[in-house]
């Protein structure tokens, strides 16, 4: 019989119910075993849709870390709880996914990586726009040195008018920030992913609250006056180590008329470039013409179970549990998500100082 890996979810919200959740339940050699969620309400929920029958109910993740059956945990809370939420899981004894961004700070980050590298466990991110077909087939053919040396790069996370009003989003103490730590992660992390860069010199940030109007054409809704007390918008000029530029774009709310969405990068090498905007084009001159390539990402994918998917989430959950079950390497690996969490928060304290932040 094939072996099933069984998993327990902490924190059943918004994320978990979104992503986690259902991705995992399409995988047969999975079973979700254990619930935890401060309001009891929300684990019992989850478990009569998505658990095995006798899976256990918990509002104490270190009452669910007991449970020797458990193998893997997913960490679904605020940002805050992320690190020692996980940092108890992997002394556990068990394999986290933690969700995106890894930590609400850099040294909490760099706490998760040494934890992870101290216990053996597997630690990853859920950083699923690696996943996409866009990200898979651009990272093959960077692989294969068809852009060259990447030089200068653009990450995009940009909403017109995009400010999530509900759970702990506008929370600063829970969430450490709003666009920038929420979408702008997503982007920066595909960036380095597809860049292979994780060496960071130099960075100088801004942030802005500008559309701070509760009335401002918000599509979930206003908010209480007080309440938002985030950036409403933040960029980042970073320079890497071997001299590479990139430009860090993300907003919740921005009189824009472009709007981009989270994931979205721009390449440039010095033998052609590529991007990620509603679909993968590739540029370069050939034959002293000026070419572009759209590949058809429609057909093909890789055979997950029962057929094909394309859905970043399901493929994550997919890749994610054979690293866990063959003891092969996570495609999003911690150290690398740390850097992630390093230039965000170099972004962060850039902007409120006023000054470049270095790494050296």
């Amino acid at each position: 019989m094939e072996r099933k890996v069984k998993i327990g979810i902490i924190g059943c919200g918004g994320i978990a119910n979104g992503k986690h959740m259902p991705s995992l339940s399409k995988l047969s050699d999975v079973e979700i075993v254990a619930f935890c969620d401060l309001i009891e309400e929300r684990a019992v929920k989850a478990k009569e849709q998505y658990g095995t029958p006798d899976a256990k109910v918990y509002t104490d993740y270190k009452e669910l870390l007991k449970d020797e059956e458990i193998e893997v945990v997913h960490v679904c809370t605020p940002n805050r709880s992320h690190a020692p939420i996980s940092i108890d899981s992997l002394y556990a004894g068990k394999h986290v996914m933690c969700e995106k961004p890894m930590a609400k700070t850099a040294e909490d980050a760099r706490k998760m990586v040494a934890a992870a590298q101290e216990t053996g466990k597997k630690l990853t991110i859920g950083y699923q726009h690696r996943h996409k077909p866009e990200a898979i087939y651009l990272k093959s053919v960077i692989e294969r040195g068809d852009l060259g040396d990447i030089y200068f790069a653009k990450a995009f996370a940009v909403r017109r008018r995009g400010t999530p009003n509900w759970g702990v989003f506008l929370n600063e103490y829970e969430q450490g920030g709003g666009p920038l730590i929420d979408i702008g992660t997503h982007s920066l992390d595909v960036t380095l992913y597809l860049m292979n860069n994780y060496e960071p010199r130099m960075v100088v940030g801004t942030k802005y609250k500008k559309v701070s109007d509760p009335e401002c054409g918000n599509p979930w809704g206003g908010w209480k006056e007080g309440e938002n007390t985030m950036e409403d918008s933040a960029f980042g000029f970073i320079v890497m180590k071997n001299g590479a530029t990139i430009i860090l774009e993300s907003s919740w709310a921005l009189n824009t008329i472009e709007p981009i969405q989270e994931g979205s990068t721009v390449l440039c090498g010095t033998d052609a470039g590529a991007q990620i905007k509603g679909g993968v084009t590739i540029n370069k001159a050939e034959f002293n013409r000026l070419v572009e390539i759209k590949p058809d990402l429609s057909s093909g994918g890789v055979a997950f179970y029962e057929g094909i998917s394309d859905n970043p989430a399901e493929v994550e959950a997919r890749r994610w549990i054979d690293a866990v079950k063959n003891d092969t390497e996570v495609v999003v690996k911690p150290e690398q998500a740390c850097v992630v969490s390093e230039i965000l928060e170099a972004i962060y304290t850039s902007a409120r100082t006023g000054q470049p932040v270095y790494f050296d």
